[in-house]
């Protein structure tokens, strides 16, 4: 009888697991850039002792920095302030549609890209959007649940 092999899961677009020099290459940059964008508090990798570490959210966070700032030119303090005002999703004028299914906002309680250091006030306010977007996609789910089950009879 031949061995089953395990199924393979996707990976979780939140799990760090790119180093600097390879989401550098994903990205085309060069990795001081991604230092630069961490220096000035626009991303956050995981650390795992001296290494920074990236998800794929990260990636694409960075990507929508990227086009901010070389296609519609705004600057990094921009950015930063544009940050305390409004979610990612809202600056990088992502379609309504996927609001409510952004990884940034759905799959962590505070976006680690999106933390403002040393800001418990804007953490704060974070926590309480991410939860009023979870409570809405929940009931989302709930009801397109129910009304697949109502079909089905």
């Amino acid at each position: 009888m031949a061995r089953r092999k395990p199924p393979v899961e996707p990976l979780k677009k939140d799990l760090p697991i790119y180093p600097i020099g390879v989401a550098a290459k994903l990205l085309e940059v060069h990795p001081r850039t991604l230092r630069i964008y961490e220096e000035e508090g626009l991303i956050r990798p995981e650390r795992v002792g001296n290494r920074r570490l990236y998800s794929a959210n990260d990636i694409t966070w960075i990507g929508c920095l990227r086009r901010m700032i070389h296609e519609d030119g705004i600057s990094i303090p921009g950015i930063k302030k544009l940050l305390r005002y409004a979610t990612c999703y809202e600056i990088a004028e992502c379609p309504e549609s996927v609001h409510c299914k952004c990884d940034a906002v759905v799959d962590r309680a505070v976006p680690r890209s999106l933390r403002i250091a040393g800001d418990p006030e804007q953490e704060k306010k974070a926590k309480e959007r991410d939860l009023s977007v979870r409570a809405a996609r929940t009931s989302k789910d709930v009801d397109a649940g129910r009304d697949k089950k109502k079909k089905a009879r």
